[in-house]
């Protein structure tokens, strides 16, 4: 392509950056649903593909959370349980974090630069009504962009500094709402008009998302998760540390499908790996990374992850489409986490 592609493939590592920051910080998942029109819309106008724009968003926010050195709901609770000083082991965690990244940006960009048509015949569409609106970038879009950059810092110092949750987000995300579409000329009958057409295209993604979660809730209720983690896990008695390591990221990984919450999934599996690796002389450290790239890996691939089945019903991406773009990057990474598990043993990280 000509200038359009330069843009775009540098449009790609940027917002993956931002959105693995995200991850990073407050592992941002859930909140990217909100944000699926605006990232369709731009993927559109550099001609790719709607599985482009779930990756550099979503999927790119999965992968910062399951690196993180500092996320609150995945590392930060396992290392508590574990007993381990918070943000402990961070260099080892920030090297994976920078090579599982390049290895997702790189396998976003090659997908983007395969299914990628000419901008050109995007804006030639016969939306008669969609194309005056992309030809400036004026002083209104200019306040709605602002708007969103404003409520999403807004969020990063409440969720960090005032313990912000979902009743927060979601107040935020109304309130946002309506001065955006103030803001973006569509008067007060025309803002209550895009909230109701939003409703409608999010009441799927909000139904799957509850489905999700009753799976969960079964298996919790019935104590079959707690018999399937005993299960997993007591084979790995008696192999070398690094091997056992390698085990507990594969059964971690397994568990995520019934359990899609990190957090419970650290509550209820920690308590059990921290004895097994004292007693296999493994590190309490490699233990919790190999949780936390099990579990937050499995995030990008597992249809009982409620974000990730709302995102690309939004987007119009079919589960089985994710599955052939996503797969083999959700093993390289996972390779990624291997390695620095490895190393981790290696070096006796604690």
């Amino acid at each position: 392509g000509g200038g359009g592609g330069g843009g775009g493939a540098l449009l790609i590592p940027a917002v993956s950056a931002a959105f693995a920051l995200g991850g990073v910080l407050i592992g941002l998942q859930e909140e990217v649903v909100g944000l699926v029109p605006l990232l369709l819309l731009v993927a559109r106008r550099l001609g790719y593909d709607a599985t482009t724009a779930v990756a550099m968003s979503l999927g790119a926010a999965v992968l910062g959370g399951a690196f993180s050195p500092v996320n609150p709901f995945g590392v930060g609770v396992a290392q508590k349980l574990a007993e381990l000083p918070l943000v402990s082991g961070w260099p080892l965690r920030v090297a994976a974090l920078l090579a599982a990244l390049a290895v997702w940006v790189w396998g976003t960009m090659r997908h983007a630069r395969r299914v990628r048509t000419p901008p050109a015949a995007a804006a030639a569409a016969p939306d008669g009504a969609d194309a005056p609106a992309a030809e400036a970038f004026g002083a209104r879009q200019a306040a709605v962009l602002l708007l969103l950059i404003a409520g999403f810092a807004a969020y990063v110092v409440g969720a960090l500094r005032y313990d912000w949750g979902f009743d927060e987000l979601s107040a935020l995300f109304l309130l946002l709402g309506i001065l955006a579409g103030l803001a973006g000329g569509l008067r007060v009958a025309g803002t209550a008009d895009a909230f109701a057409q939003g409703f409608r295209e999010m009441a799927g993604a909000a139904l799957l998302i509850g489905v999700a979660r009753a799976i969960y809730v079964v298996l919790d209720q019935g104590q079959v998760v707690d018999t399937i983690v005993r299960g997993l896990l007591a084979p790995l008695d008696g192999l070398p540390p690094s091997v056992s390591a390698l085990g507990m990221l594969a059964v971690q990984t397994a568990v995520h499908v019934p359990v899609p919450s990190t957090s419970g999934q650290a509550v209820l599996t920690i308590p059990i790996i921290v004895p097994l690796a004292d007693l296999i002389g493994l590190s309490r450290q490699v233990a919790v990374m190999a949780y936390q790239y099990g579990a937050g890996l499995c995030d990008l691939v597992t249809p009982t992850n409620g974000a990730l089945m709302a995102v690309l019903a939004a987007a119009g991406v079919r589960y089985d489409e994710w599955l052939r773009f996503v797969v083999p990057l959700f093993f390289g990474a996972l390779a990624v986490g291997a390695g620095a598990i490895v190393v981790g043993v290696a070096l006796g990280v604690r």
